[in-house]
């Protein structure tokens, strides 16, 4: 009889005053073993998901996320172009951020070399 119940998901505990008498165990622990045994299911539904709709747009995604992030450094870095910048006070607490990625960045708008007046890092 124990084998059976706990097949299906029950956990059966003795009551302590009776041998022959079984309980079910906590209704905590029950859902806590049966989101357990859940879990990978989702996991596996959500690559099986990932994999269907979001895979083939994947490098499409990535290009439009390039593109808008060139764009948003292009504007904080506008001033070091020579392009008068009104937010460059805003932008202040942004630019510790924005230097790690300021390389990468001018080499991929096509400035072999960092903008003159600026700070260097090539």
């Amino acid at each position: 009889m124990d084998r059976e119940c706990a097949a299906y998901g029950r956990d059966l505990v003795a009551s302590p005053g009776s041998k022959h008498r079984s309980e079910p165990a906590t209704r905590g622990g029950l859902i806590r073993r049966a989101w357990n045994a859940l879990r990978p299911r989702l996991r596996s539904a959500r690559e099986i998901y990932e994999g269907m709709y979001i895979a083939p747009y994947r490098a499409e995604i990535h290009r439009e996320y390039l593109r808008q992030r060139d764009l948003f450094l292009l504007a904080g870095f506008s001033d070091l172009l020579g392009v008068p910048n009104p937010t460059q006070f805003y932008l202040l607490e942004l630019y510790p951020e924005l230097i790690e990625s300021f390389h990468e960045w001018h080499l991929r708008i096509g400035l072999e070399t960092a903008p003159e007046g600026g700070f260097r890092c090539c």
